[in-house]
């Protein structure tokens, strides 16, 4: 099958060439609609953080299944799945407490990762193991993932789109509805407007947020967060986010989600804050990165930080009660959409993304 290939920070990407074996015990073998392009694969392309490599890039996707390996049940060949890059082992101490993204078993895929849940790889070229990427691989025609992270949904709605709701859409709206259990009529605030941050502010607006303010420094994102349901924008091009916030809010935010993750920005999340309020970190920084913050503050305050790690999700309940939610109309998707380009057309999606101009793009195989 054809698959990107990913092999070092000053290496080209390429596409070629890889053979995929068969899907071992519970495990299937999915033929790929769609895979979206994250900044999490951005931050592989620039060092950022150091999963094992070559591998096959991709993390974000959505298919229908073709191939069942031995033991699965519950699923069957022409299925249609979304792919989720926590894929609960359903064993372990979280998950049997339903805090399946918080899986013992789905962290060791996630890092140092590269392969499967039994340790090996399903992937190779030129008889050269490639590293599967968080357990997904979704550039590719085809990727063999956990059964439990091919997440059945409804076969009426359309697969290629339903892509963006393995990361992007299950992330920025569990991080509300799950992570930081928003309230009716709480303010929230939502720093960056890419696909994670668009998510963030309509899992607000799903939550009944009074107030929520989107930040960007592009008007066209902004723009697109009010169509999503913020209800003002602040390009923060050259000015100072936490005081114009604050001309907004003067008593502080309710809740404030850093859909981006730089060290500043989560700063700014915290400063941002009002009485009781809560600074939700959703965009995953670079390894190693630090922020600071005032404790004393925080606890006279009586504020919390809380990580939000792919939105706390359920990803089997969660993901098609996301998709029925789009399918009723009250989930836009297509809006968050940027674009689809054949999957030859990788790095020119990677360098849309960095450029800042593109939201969600889908390589489609």
């Amino acid at each position: 099958m054809k698959a990107i290939v990913f092999t070092g920070v000053n290496e080209p990407i390429e596409y070629c060439d890889v053979e995929l074996g068969h899907p071992g015990p519970g495990e299937v073998k999915v033929k790929i609609a769609a895979g979206g392009v994250c900044h999490s694969d951005l931050h592989v392309r620039r060092g950022e953080w150091e999963p094992p490599v070559p591998l096959v890039m991709g993390h974000e996707g959505s298919g229908v299944i073709i191939e069942l390996g031995e033991g699965v049940t519950g699923l069957k060949e022409g299925d249609h799945v979304i792919l989720s890059w926590v894929a609960p082992c359903g064993k372990c101490r979280y998950c049997l407490a339903g805090k399946e993204a918080r899986c013992q078993v789905a962290a060791t895929i996630v890092a140092p990762g590269g392969v499967l849940q039994d340790g090996t790889s399903r992937l190779r070229r030129n008889g050269q193991i490639l590293h599967h990427y968080l357990g997904v691989s979704s550039f590719a025609d085809e990727a063999i993932v956990p059964a439990l992270g091919a997440i059945k949904v409804r076969e009426d709605a359309p697969i290629d789109t339903l892509a963006i709701v393995g990361c992007a859409v299950a992330t920025g709206v569990g991080s509300v509805t799950n992570t930081a259990q928003v309230e009716r009529g709480s303010t929230v605030v939502v720093i960056g407007c890419g696909g994670v941050g668009l998510s963030v502010v309509q899992g607000a607006r799903l939550a009944g947020a009074d107030q929520i303010i989107a930040i960007d420094l592009l008007d066209e994102k902004i723009n697109l967060a009010r169509l999503l349901g913020a209800t003002n924008g602040i390009n923060v091009t050259g000015s100072d986010p936490v005081e114009l916030v604050r001309e907004l809010l003067p008593d502080g935010a309710d809740y404030v989600f850093d859909a981006i993750g730089m060290t500043r920005t989560t700063e700014q999340a915290i400063e941002m804050l009002g009485l009781g309020g809560a600074a939700v970190v959703v965009g995953l920084p670079p390894t190693g990165a630090r922020a600071s913050f005032e404790p004393l503050v925080l606890a006279e305050a009586d504020q919390k930080i809380l990580g939000s790690n792919y939105g706390s999700v359920r990803a089997h309940i969660d993901l098609p009660k996301l998709v029925d939610r789009y399918m009723n109309g009250e989930l836009l998707l297509d809006e968050m959409i940027y674009g689809r380009r054949p999957l030859s057309e990788a790095v020119q999606a990677l360098d849309d993304l960095q450029s800042g101009k593109a939201l969600r793009t889908l390589l489609i195989p």
